[in-house]
């Protein structure tokens, strides 16, 4: 929504501005963090412990969290075969919930230089992409692998955990 000004300078002509809604310009602008969406509050709810020790990790709100969480298993489930991601997903509650909460990184693969270039990182690039869509750093991404693989190691052993860990080289 925009204010509009008139100023009329000895009535002879005006001249029309158009100001931000915001007391914030261009040069002082301050980053917003996006919107938590129904699906990531879902997720949180749904895996209360693994966001608890993400957000803690991470420095995250829970629905940051969540999605953070989303992005690195939605990155495994695209590297692993459907019964491997199977026992991971066993061994984590919500994981359709965390899955829905990753934001879209639609666009950023295929054959664009961006794609090779994530390609050759092992996906991580696109985690990356993730992370900073949900107002993350995306040098998070180093700090979430290890939290999600020891809770996948707990809740559904050595061999999950191994799973996890290799599709999130």
């Amino acid at each position: 929504m925009t204010r509009k000004c008139w100023l009329t300078m000895t009535g002879l002509f005006a001249l029309f501005i158009t100001l931000p809604a915001s007391n914030a310009t261009a040069g002082n602008a301050v980053p917003q963090t996006p919107a938590p969406s129904s699906a990531a509050t879902e997720a949180a709810q749904a895996s209360p412990d693994l966001v608890a020790a993400l957000s803690k990790e991470i420095g995250g709100t829970a629905e940051q969290s969540a999605g953070a969480a989303g992005v690195l298993f939605g990155l495994a489930k695209s590297k692993l075969k459907p019964a491997e991601f199977a026992e991971i997903s066993k061994a984590v509650p919500g994981m359709s919930a965390l899955l829905k909460a990753a934001p879209s990184t639609v666009g950023t693969s295929g054959k664009s230089p961006l794609g090779q270039l994530e390609a050759e990182a092992g996906g991580l690039a696109a985690a990356a992409s993730g992370f900073s869509k949900l107002g993350l750093s995306p040098d998070l991404v180093a700090k979430a692998v290890p939290i999600l693989t020891s809770f996948v190691t707990k809740s559904g052993g050595a061999n999950a955990g191994n799973l996890l860990a290799g599709a999130l080289k």
